[in-house]
């Protein structure tokens, strides 16, 4: 087994330290704006890339701001209430897929009821935009050695020190690199390359990272203050799955019932 000692901080200037993790986020945004600029140049894409690029300012802080505040509410209320302040020590890490995908979500309407563009017609485009962020995002929690998977004896198994018991570990965030980054992009831009029903693209990245991510969490170590939820297995990342799981495959259903085809290619 491997020892994990990469050292998260990427560049050390003093008082300013520079971090993997940041640095990811940073390839996320960029991958998007990128990528969106080749879909907005398609004919009839609906998007300009000035359009792109201001989505992609918005975006990243509906994703800054919804990761913290979804932190704080799906996996340490309890913290919140006895130190409402602890909400703002985003220093201390802490952010969530899901509350990211609320606060994107909330961008996707405000943003595109002032460019005359519809929830699903926004949806549509930027889904596949997505996954590469997500697995640059894991690519950054296994650098900064956090949210290390469930015990294991196998030859790929990691040694943690933050996990302070020197046992070796699934490298739960490479599982999810693998699933939310690599395999969810390449599903969705294969399956936005064509005309879809209006939803369709939208319910597919829901349901795709739904199952992508329910089936990670069976190798990763659930966070200790909150344990597993039922039966020994089920974390709070496959219980926020499950709606994703739901939602999107009733949009996909609705989709193609209607069969009115997107206009973002």
């Amino acid at each position: 087994m491997w020892v994990h000692d990469i050292d998260p901080v990427l560049l050390d200037l003093g008082p300013l330290k520079v971090h993997w993790y940041g640095l990811m986020y940073l390839v996320g945004f960029a991958a998007a704006w990128w990528l969106g600029c080749i879909r907005a140049r398609k004919p009839g894409s609906g998007w300009s890339e000035d359009q792109v690029s201001d989505f992609v300012f918005w975006g990243a802080m509906g994703v800054v701001l919804g990761g913290r505040f979804g932190y704080v509410l799906f996996y340490n209320f309890e913290r919140f209430l006895s130190d409402p302040l602890w909400l703002f020590a985003v220093w201390e890490g802490g952010m969530s897929f899901h509350g990211g995908l609320l606060g994107v979500i909330a961008v996707l309407y405000i943003w595109g009821r002032r460019q005359g563009k519809s929830l699903f017609e926004m949806g549509d485009f930027v889904a596949p935009l997505i996954p590469i962020g997500l697995g640059a995002g894991r690519v950054g929690n296994f650098i900064g050695g956090e949210l290390w998977g469930r015990v294991t004896d196998q030859s790929w198994g990691v040694i943690f020190p933050r996990a302070a018991d020197g046992l070796g570990r699934h490298p739960s965030q490479l599982y999810e690199f693998a699933l939310e980054g690599v395999v969810l992009f390449a599903l969705l831009w294969w399956y936005s390359a064509k005309p879809r029903p209006r939803m369709a693209v939208s319910g597919m990245f829901l349901l795709l990272y739904g199952v992508f991510r329910s089936t990670a969490e069976l190798a990763r170590e659930p966070d200790a203050h909150i344990g597993f939820l039922a039966f020994d297995w089920l974390t709070m990342g496959q219980l926020l799955s499950l709606p994703m799981i739901v939602l999107g495959a009733t949009l996909i259903g609705i989709a193609y019932a209607r069969g009115v085809e997107s206009a973002s290619k």
